[in-house]
Formats: C-alpha cells, sequence, structure tokens
C-alpha cells in the first residue's frame, strides 16, 4: 500500500489535493498522513478544519512513498515554514516530493528544481527565491511536470498533478484512468 506525507500549512489550498486524496485513499487503498509544521491544527482556504496526524519534523521519510505540498496564502511570506529539511530529507530518500501552485516555488527555494524539469504559477515566482537555478529547467505550461521524482504543476493544474503523482506511485493503474476519467472529461 502507498504511503503518502501531505504537508499542510495554515491557509493551504484545499482543492489542490482534494482529487488526489480522494483517488489514492478511496479508490487506490493508499494511506495519506497531514501534518502541519507544528501539528497543530490548520484551517484551509475554503475553511476546512484539518487536525493533522504529526508535526513535519515526525514524517520519517523511509516510512512514505511520497510527500505532497499544497500551495496556499502563507508560501512567499515571512510565516511561510522552512521546506529544506522536510524536502531534501524526502529526496535524500529518493521519495516522490510533488508541489503545487505557490508550493511549487517554495520548493524552488530549497534548491530541488534547479536540476529536474519543473513548472508552476510563472517563473518570477521562482525566481523571488535565492536558492533557484533553475530557470534552463522551466516549462512554462499550463499541466504538471514530473521528472526523476519531482512533481510541479502550476494551482490551476490539480488534475494532472493528481495523475503524475499516481504514475510516480505506479498507482496509475485501469482502475484510476477509469476514475480519473470522469473528472478530467470537461477537458477533452
Amino acid at each position: 500500500m502507498a504511503r503518502l506525507a501531505i504537508a499542510l500549512t495554515p491557509a493551504y489550498a484545499d482543492w489542490e489535493i482534494g482529487m488526489l486524496t480522494a483517488v489514492a485513499r478511496s479508490f487506490l487503498g493508499a494511506e495519506i498522513v497531514t501534518a502541519s509544521p507544528d501539528g497543530a491544527p490548520v484551517t484551509s482556504m475554503g475553511g476546512l478544519k484539518v487536525t493533522p496526524d504529526s508535526a513535519y519534523g515526525d514524517l520519517v521519510p523511509t516510512e512514505f512513498d511520497a510527500l505532497v505540498i499544497p500551495g496556499g496564502m502563507i508560501w512567499g511570506t515571512a510565516k511561510a515554514p522552512d521546506l529544506v529539511p522536510l524536502a531534501t530529507a524526502f529526496r535524500s530518500e529518493s521519495k516522490t516530493v510533488a508541489a503545487i501552485c505557490a508550493a511549487a516555488s517554495a520548493l524552488a527555494g530549497t534548491g530541488l528544481l534547479n536540476s529536474v524539469a519543473h513548472t508552476g504559477n510563472a517563473l518570477a515566482a521562482h525566481q523571488a527565491y535565492p536558492a533557484y537555478r533553475g530557470e534552463a529547467l522551466y516549462r512554462d505550461q499550463p499541466k504538471a511536470v514530473s521528472d526523476h521524482g519531482v512533481i510541479t504543476a502550476p494551482g490551476t493544474a490539480p488534475f494532472t498533478f493528481t495523475v503524475e503523482i499516481l504514475k510516480a506511485l505506479d498507482l496509475w493503474t485501469e482502475e484510476a484512468a477509469a476514475e480519473m476519467a470522469g473528472f478530467g472529461a470537461e477537458f477533452r
């Protein structure tokens, strides 16, 4: 069974991971573990109140297959948690790390996007982080990008973000494709 760690923040963008968590958990049997910076409850942008399973620091990368980081209003502010220890710990164990929207820019700030193809809301948002040097690998496109275990997406791409994560975790089965086909019907 696949295990996904979801790194939540106050005011996280709940819709960016809603499809992933529903399909992975309910249809594919994956285990979802939520964490916040300090383990305290968080409220999403949409007002969903979540009591996380743990704090970021309690996540053990070897016990998971992926780290997923949704966007939200906190990224790019002084209140944003430091993603460097968490993201680099998961990547040092060759675990999938996926970030969408403003979280993709925060991931750029860890330096992890400097050597893989990636995308996000805008190149300029990534360039606001001094550790980012991956401009040549940035893909200005409306769909998620997956490269060597790192998945990024603009905030407008929760569908392809979900698909790329499922593929990376070998969860992209006929059942997953059939379930996701309904969610993507409007894009045909």
